[in-house]
């Protein structure tokens, strides 16, 4: 079925169900919103997920307008030969326009001077400082070596999310950043990507001896440093990139052995670096990328002063922050360690996703568990994998093994005073589905990416709106929908004036004591439920 070549983006698409035009539900823009392909349904040509629309100009299955422009701009890169002079063409990302030019990649479409503060606000992109570069609409339009690239298909990365559109830019731009984002963003991919593509050039260059690393991500918790390290092998696979793990828990002699042996980047916890640092002589003076990963987290752990030491045993290196919330102390951080600091933010990362439906629910502490069993045991309410966050080392142990018992679940815990081996095995046994339920301390509540999990339960309110809004933002992963249960009671009253506004903001049910109790007197709590209105794209 033709449409019309200025026809908008809904009409662009077609159903590849029955071949009638969408009527009443917008058209998927990205591809990260549409679910993933049952047996025998049709599959998305680039990306593989659910092929809900016919393309009109090839009658491919596509998932989205995000994936028919990845396909339309792979066809032209095919059959238009290479041009030291701009064309613009027209591809279906809204009203966009793109122009094409050679710039060493020719045929890669990128956005028209014109239409960059119009994407910016599209996408809920605000910058802040000087010269910023424009964002990227593929991960090939900034010269990252051909085998990331091609890593980054095969990992799923089939276009930038936002934060990576404008992250990864600037970033190759040898600017230092300080960048706030939803949780689930894509911010570890975003510091990631760079630092792979630099290594890369750097070590293909090399023609003889060794050089010591050249990167270093801190992050606060153990977890997330393994997350981030395991990421960065499947990006830098085939690639002259190697990676350090500098953790607690793991022998100290195999981690200098490794350093000795050659990497290119080091991710590690501050006060382990620190202690090899210190003990051992380790070569830093090649290291220019130093990034600080949930660098909010960093401060309140009490991690400034070692992060600091660390920085100051580099010799001036490209400084990038990361959070999904920021305050005036980080603020102040970013300051002292570089200057000219480009300033990125994506969506409203003060506030849980707006993808998580959060549903608070009043609780005696002594009905909790009776609470929690009953959720699980329910079909309706119920959805795993799961994570459930709690307050102390002992309660994880203790209601991972309650809900066993009570529900027959495989449940595993995870805390600081597990060894690293345990943890590791937890964490691996969860994500690959062996187990349905994880019981935790905050140390999965920052930055961690937990694929499939579309439900969390705060079994315990955490001690900050700050870690509220992270624990919360588990429920949900590059935008999709998921749901946060909270139980709370008369022993978080500190946080209520806070969490109703969050709740009033989200267009939350508010429960009757919660409204009514006398620790959220000032607060207005307007009419309940914000109606939602719905937008074409």
């Amino acid at each position: 079925m033709e449409q019309g070549d200025n026809q908008s983006a809904e009409n662009l698409l077609v159903s590849s169900d029955n071949g009638n035009e969408l009527e009443d539900l917008p058209v998927k823009e990205r591809c990260f919103e549409q679910r993933e392909a049952l047996p025998e349904e049709p599959r998305c040509v680039v990306c593989g997920r659910y092929g809900e629309y016919i393309c009109d100009q090839t009658d491919d299955d596509i998932c989205s307008v995000e994936c028919k422009t990845i396909l339309l701009a792979r066809l032209a890169a095919k059959t238009k030969p290479a041009t030291k002079e701009a064309k613009c063409v027209n591809l279906p990302f809204g009203d966009e326009s793109f122009c094409i030019t050679d710039n060493n990649f020719p045929n890669i479409p990128t956005l028209v001077a014109s239409r960059i503060t119009a994407l910016r606000s599209k996408l809920d992109i605000c910058v802040k400082g000087e010269a910023v570069p424009d964002p990227i609409m593929f991960f090939s339009s900034c010269g990252l070596p051909e085998k990331l690239v091609c890593n980054l298909e095969t990992a799923g990365y089939c276009m930038p999310t936002p934060v990576q559109m404008q992250v990864i830019p600037a970033s190759m731009s040898n600017r230092s950043l300080l960048v706030s984002a939803d949780t689930g963003s894509g911010k570890t991919a975003s510091f990631l990507i760079p630092i792979i593509a630099h290594c890369s050039r750097v070590r293909s260059h090399q023609c003889t001896g060794k050089l010591g690393p050249l990167a270093i991500v801190l992050a606060p918790t153990r977890e997330l440093c393994l997350q981030v390290e395991e990421q960065a092998k499947v990006l830098g696979k085939g690639l002259p990139f190697k990676t350090a793990l500098v953790v607690g828990g793991d022998p100290l002699a195999q981690q200098i052995y490794r350093i000795e042996n050659g990497v290119e980047l080091i991710v590690g916890t501050p006060g382990r670096l620190i202690d090899l640092l210190m003990k051992h002589n380790v070569d830093l003076d090649n290291v220019c990328i130093f990034v600080l990963d949930e660098v909010d987290c960093l401060l309140e752990r009490g991690f400034r002063d070692q992060a600091m030491q660390i920085f100051q045993a580099l010799s001036q290196p490209q400084v990038m922050m990361f959070s999904a919330t920021l305050h005036s102390e980080v603020e102040k951080m970013s300051n002292s360690l570089a200057k000219n600091v480009i300033r990125i933010s994506c969506g409203n990362p003060s506030r849980p996703n707006k993808s998580v439906k959060q549903v608070v629910i009043w609780v005696e502490s002594k009905q909790k568990k009776q609470k929690i069993f009953e959720i699980m045991k329910s079909k309706q309410h119920f959805k795993s994998p799961a994570v459930v966050f709690v307050s102390s080392r002992v309660g994880a142990d203790l209601l991972s093994e309650a809900i066993t018992v009570a529900t027959g679940l495989e449940v595993v815990s995870i805390h600081g005073e597990k060894r690293m081996n345990e943890r590791r095995e937890s964490l691996t046994r969860f994500l690959t589905g062996e187990v349905s339920v994880v019981v935790s301390t905050g140390v999965l509540g920052r930055g961690m990416d937990l694929l499939k999990v579309r439900q969390v339960i705060l079994f315990d309110m955490p001690n900050s709106i700050d870690e509220y809004v992270h624990q919360v933002g588990r429920a949900s992963r590059m935008g999709e929908e998921g749901m946060a249960i909270v139980f709370v009671n008369e022993e978080d009253r500190r946080l209520f004036k806070e969490l109703v506004q969050v709740l009033k903001t989200a267009g939350a049910p508010i429960p009757r004591e919660l409204a009514n109790s006398k620790y959220t007197t000032g607060v207005s709590l307007g009419s309940g439920r914000k109606r939602k209105s719905r937008s074409r794209p």
